[in-house]
């Protein structure tokens, strides 16, 4: 991995994410909100308005936004690679698995309720494989942990907070959680 390559951690949101990129040693090359969805359209259709809808209807607002989710987060990658030319891959959370289909999600309770979140991550992917990226997944609950294990520092969280404030603002624990993923990915690739 060349000094100035990094790889995209991402936290992701109903209809938005932080992205940071970052180099092997931690190096923060660049850092991003994006939005993943037209302001028109609802950010978490498959647990609020698809509810009130029939079936039908569900299934064709889940699509539309589903749609727009792609074209925000192939944006949201041309504009990481316009200013990082070097990236390597992305770093995303893990997904939950789900029923097949749109209209099986809306009536599963659990899967009404976190498959807005793996609509997202699935579009961030779709975009990175369109660029030949890697997609990696990780584990929110052990990713910190991993990253400070990666950086060779004892605590992660003070590492971060000196990060904070070299940065300034926005630095917040979106911004912890997808550098801490991008970092565990980075440091695991072959030189």
């Amino acid at each position: 991995m060349s000094k100035d390559a990094g790889i995209i951690g991402v936290s992701d949101h109903g209809g938005w994410a932080v992205l940071v990129t970052v180099t092997r040693d931690g190096t923060v090359l660049d850092r991003r909100r994006v939005e993943l969805v037209d302001e028109n359209l609802p950010a978490i259709p498959h647990h609020h308005e698809a509810q009130r809808l029939p079936v039908d209807d569900a299934v064709a607002l889940v699509e539309r936004v589903r749609i727009s989710a792609e074209r925000h987060a192939a944006l949201a990658l041309d504009a990481v690679s316009t200013a990082v030319p070097h990236v390597l891959g992305i770093a995303l959370r893990s997904c939950p698995e789900l029923p097949a289909t749109t209209a099986e999600r809306l009536t599963d309770y659990r899967s009404r309720n976190v498959a807005d979140w793996v609509m997202y991550r699935n579009a961030l992917a779709g975009a990175a494989k369109a660029r030949g990226w890697p997609v990696y997944w990780y584990d929110a609950k052990s990713v910190l942990a991993s990253a400070g294990q990666a950086l060779h520092v004892k605590d992660f969280d003070a590492h971060f907070l000196k990060m904070r404030r070299a940065f300034g603002s926005p630095w917040n624990t979106d911004h912890k959680l997808a550098m801490a993923a991008a970092v565990v990915m980075a440091t695991a690739q072959p030189n």
